[in-house]
């Protein structure tokens, strides 16, 4: 059965942290919203946080962007979070489930919930770790719960069974809702559609390959077939 864009009901939101692929994305009208990270801000240089993150706040206006905070003490997140909070009314603030020393941060996302903040509790691999932040969110504000579905795959575990007993657990939480985190591949965003996920976030090579969508299978072998003969060719091979 061929896969069609326009089918999908999940929202579709861009993880990255490179400025001119952010804009781009958001520009996207089926992009609904963005994520980053410390990691991903690393790796395309940013050196100050804050500067980068209002930047980019000042170029997207209109959809969710998540930043999350950094240190490893529960108390400072709350700061952080809060801070973080006060860039903008469309910024939701990312918490990790635990800090470095596996301490739960439950009373960070509780506090910071409590307040108004819109946080999005992240790193996320098990079914306990959902229930121990539905139990501290405030159900009158809006929160995301993102469960690392890639990194469970890559352990060769299938998360599709786990995602959907999350679907379920967070029914009863109507302002909370799922990311399937991670992606491995766009085949994903499909198999997290189809369990009733709201939101799946995926790196920018990965949407990219929106394109490629109901693609005819003859013409994409035959697509594939001509890069293989042009590589060959241009790198002067000869047996």
């Amino acid at each position: 059965m061929k896969q069609s864009l326009d089918s999908l009901k999940i929202k579709l939101f861009a993880d990255g942290a490179d400025l001119v692929g952010m804009i781009e994305m958001a520009s996207k009208p089926y992009i609904a919203g963005l994520t980053t990270n410390p990691t991903l801000m690393k790796k395309a240089g940013i050196s100050d946080y804050e500067k980068f993150a209002k930047r980019v706040l000042t170029e997207i206006r209109d959809k969710p962007v998540s930043f999350e905070v950094f240190s490893d003490e529960i108390n400072e997140m709350k700061k952080q979070g809060e801070k973080i909070a006060s860039w903008g009314t469309n910024v939701y603030v990312k918490v990790p489930i635990t800090n470095t020393r596996g301490e739960s941060t439950s009373s960070v996302v509780e506090y910071l919930s409590n307040n108004g903040v819109k946080v999005n509790v992240t790193a996320i691999m098990t079914y306990k770790q959902v229930e121990t932040v539905l139990e501290v969110l405030n159900t009158d504000v809006e929160s995301c719960i993102s469960v690392f579905a890639g990194r469970i795959a890559d352990t060769g575990i299938d998360p599709v069974p786990l995602m959907e007993r999350c679907v379920n657990l967070l029914s009863s939480n109507t302002r909370s809702e799922l990311i399937w985190a991670s992606p491995r591949e766009l085949l994903n965003v499909f198999q997290a559609d189809a369990i009733g996920c709201q939101i799946i976030t995926a790196t920018n090579d990965i949407l990219r390959k929106l394109e490629l969508i109901g693609m005819d299978l003859e013409q994409y072998s035959l697509e594939t077939v001509k890069m293989f003969y042009a590589d060959a060719s241009l790198s002067g091979y000869a047996i």
